[in-house]
């Protein structure tokens, strides 16, 4: 392999039923700050059935380029569909770099992809960057349980891949007037080039909204003392419209659901508020949401991390100071 035969950017996008995923978007904006570091372009890649949309969609928020792989066998996700095309793909133009999103979808699909492509895949990764004098991509990504940030090189195989979570990246700002090129595939694809079949689709609704999503967080870690604990952040949540959170204290201790975790083994928040109770602000904590527009704090020790990087930060006991914001909230409609 001659890694120097291999060039440019790729962010694979995820859409499902003709929805753009958002964390698409985020790579979108990142990958075009690593195509500029390396003098090449960002390419998005999106698989799919009549979803031409997305396509003026991703141009429009920094793809310089899309290439549409479009036939019925991609309409559904399936591992061997996704994976035969984009493999095709990308034996035939030798991308250096392909950013994947750390979603259930990309979790799967990246590593089958990697295997077949006989490179290597850094997995959950919080940062991504180019070495100047290399040119690699150095992915960054907890080690150790979250306790030390480990940073890894795959100097020898191409294409470099990488899956992101949402919420690392911001997006760039959509501009309707932007312009590139869109390019449709005809993709070779046969059903028995797939070993599944999809017979129907259920969607089941869990009650509990995508963290990463929230405008609004309101965060509970182990100074919560208990899932009742919880029941009180939950009412000031409802009030303020937005959702639940927690620390990995408080997931750990089953208070509340680990889809709702925050920090580096958890989820990368950037919500427009959040407020925090009981959490001291372990660092693997705050690499999860110090991007918060906001930060609000409520602890009983004045001297706790996250008071330091707290936009407002009330000393105090949370049993007492909760209630009293979710009444006058209620008193204000």
């Amino acid at each position: 392999m001659d890694i120097k035969d291999y060039k440019g950017v790729w962010v694979l996008v995820e859409q499902r039923d003709g929805e753009l995923q958002k964390v698409s978007l985020e790579l979108i904006g990142k990958g075009t700050k690593l195509a500029e570091k390396l003098g090449t372009n960002l390419t998005a890649v999106l698989l799919g059935d009549k979803v031409d949309n997305i396509a003026d969609e991703l141009i429009q928020y920094g793809a310089d380029r899309v290439v549409y792989l479009e036939h019925t066998l991609l309409k559904h996700y399936s591992t061997d569909g996704y994976t035969k095309v984009i493999c095709d793909l990308v034996n035939k133009e030798k991308p250096e770099i392909i950013l994947v999103g750390a979603t259930y979808i990309g979790r799967d699909l990246g590593p089958r992809v990697s295997a077949r492509l006989a490179t290597g895949l850094t997995a959950d990764c919080t940062g991504l960057d180019i070495d100047e004098e290399t040119s690699n991509l150095l992915m960054t990504r907890p080690a150790f349980g979250g306790n030390l940030m480990a940073t890894i090189e795959c100097s020898n195989c191409r294409p470099q891949m990488s899956t992101v979570r949402p919420g690392v990246f911001e997006k760039l700002s959509k501009n309707s007037n932007r312009s590139g090129n869109i390019e449709k595939v005809t993709v070779k694809l046969e059903e028995y080039d797939i070993r599944t079949k999809v017979l129907e689709v259920t969607k089941i609704a869990k009650g509990i909204k995508d963290i990463s999503e929230a405008e609004i967080l309101v965060a509970g870690g182990r100074g919560i003392g208990g899932a009742e604990g919880f029941q009180m952040l939950k009412e000031l949540a409802q009030e303020l419209h937005g959702s639940i959170a927690g620390s990995r204290a408080a997931i750990e201790a089953g208070w509340v659901d680990k889809i709702c975790q925050v920090g580096q083994t958890g989820k990368t928040v950037r919500p427009k508020v959040y407020i925090a109770c009981g959490i001291s602000g372990a660092i693997q904590h705050l690499a999860g949401m110090q991007d918060s527009d906001y930060i609000i704090a409520i602890n009983k020790d004045d001297s706790c991390p996250i008071m330091k990087i707290a936009d407002l930060a009330i000393v105090g006991d949370y049993r007492k100071l909760i209630p009293e914001i979710v009444e006058q909230l209620k008193s204000e409609g």
